[in-house]
């Protein structure tokens, strides 16, 4: 099956600490992705860098071609144990899964993830398997398109304890959670913003330990073609029209002018949708077969804010929902954020004359660093970006 792997976590702090004592640490390599999810003992500096060192060994000696079993050895006997606690420092989770969907999982002390299909919990076989000193679960299962596995730290389950709930939100709570609010085309994004909202307001705002959430969902591969500007040559107009035409998936038009083109070449009519949605929006427009048409740098600029803010740690549920509005910004942000996986960008570097006026702060450079600032974004989600200039 034609897949993308993806990926979203976000963590709470303790209250009162500037450093988190969870780190997750995500690696893409060929068909593979490496999920680690590492928690300290504890909260504050020592946990933060015990956490980090235990992220960055898995993720590292995983991508550069260690097996799991090794990887483990090496970390659970790296760590101390506590004379105190008895504890060792650093629990971890650690989750391999291809484009195929054959998953590997590996849990150290830390709450068990959980598997979910239709809105459901699916069961996993887990062995108990000894590696150095350390007890480890180890499990081997299949994911299928729009399964999530959610992995998260113990801060969880101490969610409202001797606050609103006497023994904190138990594993079996939030697995119950999780299944209510389970749809289909949920993307890990909201997955994971949700269940943290609902620790933190368990928490009464003021979390007692690090709280960290890491969602993977087995998505159907979605590329997207975008074509954002006119080419230098204007011989080139004919070609890049057809390749947008051509495409598989999404197609997108961004700017008047090379909507126009679009609309010349192709011979489809380019209808102005003139109902503003947003008042600081420009109006989309409509062209057959093309999925969204809208103006170029102003339309960009918003699209680039609203992203910002959908990937934002402070960023609320509710802004969460800003994608969902039917103005041009809004719908683009959604199709970059959310429906697409990978995207590719034409972006012409021909002046436009409506941008010359004096009035008009607008240059190409800023529609240049627009579209690159959009793609990092992407990037950091694990979307594959081409960026083509013409």
């Amino acid at each position: 099956m034609s897949v993308f792997i993806e990926t979203s976590n976000e963590s709470l702090f303790k209250h009162g600490e500037e450093l988190c004592g969870d780190k997750v640490a995500i690696v893409r390599k060929g068909d593979v992705t490496t999920i680690v999810l590492a928690d300290g003992l504890g909260s504050g500096v020592k946990a933060n860098i015990l956490s980090t060192l235990t992220s960055k060994i898995a993720a590292t000696m995983l991508s550069e071609g260690a097996d799991i079993y090794e990887t483990v050895e090496t970390v659970a006997s790296t760590l101390p144990v506590c004379s105190e606690r008895g504890l060792a420092y650093c629990t971890f989770t650690i989750l391999r899964v291809n484009t195929a969907g054959k998953a590997h999982m590996v849990e150290f002390d830390n709450p068990q993830a959980i598997i979910l299909r239709g809105g459901k919990e699916v069961p996993v076989e887990k062995k108990e398997i000894e590696i150095g000193d350390k007890k480890i679960l180890e499990s081997r299962f299949s994911m299928q398109e729009d399964d999530m596995c959610i992995a998260f730290s113990d801060g969880a389950i101490h969610a409202g304890v001797g606050q609103t709930l006497n023994f904190g939100w138990q594993r079996d709570n939030i697995v119950e959670y999780a299944c209510r609010a389970y749809r289909r085309e949920m993307p890990a994004r909201a997955m994971t913003k949700l269940l943290l909202s609902a620790c933190n307001s368990l928490y009464d705002g003021r979390p007692g330990d690090d709280t960290t959430f890491v969602t993977t969902k087995i998505r159907h591969a979605q590329p997207a073609f975008i074509m954002v500007g006119p080419p230098v040559d204007s011989a080139r107009d004919k070609e890049l029209v057809e390749r947008l035409l051509n495409a598989d998936g999404i197609k997108v038009v961004c700017g008047g002018t090379t909507s126009q083109i679009v609309s010349r070449i192709s011979g489809r009519d380019l209808r102005v949708k003139i109902d503003y949605k947003d008042a600081g929006v420009p109006p989309t427009g409509m062209i057959d077969g093309i999925d969204l048409v809208t103006e170029g740098v102003v339309t960009l600029a918003k699209t680039y804010e609203i992203m910002q803010k959908y990937m934002s740690e402070e960023s609320d549920m509710e802004e969460l929902f800003d994608i969902f509005k039917q103005d041009g910004a809004s719908r683009l942000a959604k199709l970059l954020l959310e429906d697409c996986t990978s995207v590719h960008f034409t972006v012409g570097r021909a002046a436009n004359p409506a941008h010359q006026n004096p009035d008009l702060p607008i240059d190409l450079s800023l529609k240049l660093r627009m579209v690159k600032d959009i793609a990092k974004i992407l990037r950091q989600m694990g979307k594959e970006v081409e960026l083509e200039y013409c």
